[in-house]
C-alpha cells in the first residue's frame, strides 16, 4: 500500500463524512421546524432513530444500485455520478428558496404513521446520492454508518435547536447542505 492509496483512502473518508453531513442537513432542517412546533423528548428519540434508519437504507439500496450501474458503465460513471450530485445539490438550494407545498403542519408528527413519512421524506434524497457513490466507493458500511450517524445526530440537534430558535434556520440548513453536494458534484465532473 503506497501513500498514494492511504491519501485516496483518507480522502474518501473525508468526502463521505462532509456527504453525510451535507445530507443530515435535511434532517436539521426538519428538526429545527418541528422542533418549535412543541415536541417531546421522547418524541425526539424516536424520531431521530427513525431518520438514521432511513438515512442508512436509502443509501445502502442507491449504493447497491450504484455499484451495479458503475460495473456495465465503467469509467462514464464518474461524471454520472457528478452529474447526479450536481442536479440533487442544485434541487436541495432550489428548494430551500421557495415556499412549501407541502407543509409539514398537515402531518401530525407525533404519530408513528407521520414520523415514518416524515423520516423517510428527508432520506429519500440519500439514495440519489447512494447512487452516485456506489459508481465509485468502496466502504459501503462505513458509508452507510456515517449517513445514519449524521442523519440521527443532526435530527436531534435540529429537533432541540428548534424549541429555541426562529424559523428561518431550517431553510439555511437546507440550502448549505445543497451547496455542499452540488460543490462535490462539480468537483466529480471537472
Amino acid at each position: 500500500m503506497g501513500i498514494g492509496d492511504v491519501y485516496a483512502g483518507w480522502g474518501q473518508t473525508v468526502t463521505i463524512a462532509i456527504m453525510a453531513i451535507a445530507l443530515g442537513m435535511d434532517a436539521f432542517s426538519l428538526g429545527v421546524g418541528i422542533g418549535m412546533k412543541g415536541i417531546r423528548l421522547l418524541h425526539v428519540l424516536q424520531m431521530s432513530v427513525l431518520i438514521a434508519f432511513f438515512h442508512m437504507l436509502m443509501p445502502l439500496l442507491g449504493l447497491l444500485t450504484g455499484s451495479y450501474v458503475g460495473h456495465l458503465l465503467g469509467q462514464v460513471t464518474t461524471y454520472a455520478a457528478g452529474g447526479l450530485l450536481v442536479l440533487l445539490g442544485g434541487h436541495m438550494v432550489y428548494n430551500s428558496f421557495r415556499p412549501e407545498v407541502v407543509s409539514t403542519r398537515a402531518m401530525n408528527h407525533r404519530t408513528l404513521w407521520g414520523m415514518l413519512l416524515l423520516s423517510l421524506s428527508v432520506s429519500v434524497d440519500s439514495f440519489s446520492v447512494g447512487v452516485s457513490l456506489g459508481m465509485f466507493v468502496n466502504g459501503v458500511l462505513l458509508t452507510i454508518l456515517a449517513f445514519g450517524a449524521c442523519g440521527g445526530l443532526m435530527s436531534i440537534i435540529g429537533l432541540l435547536l428548534g424549541r429555541h430558535v426562529s424559523r428561518g434556520l431550517g431553510e439555511y440548513g437546507e440550502a448549505l447542505g445543497g451547496a455542499i453536494l452540488l460543490g462535490f458534484g462539480l468537483l466529480f465532473i471537472f
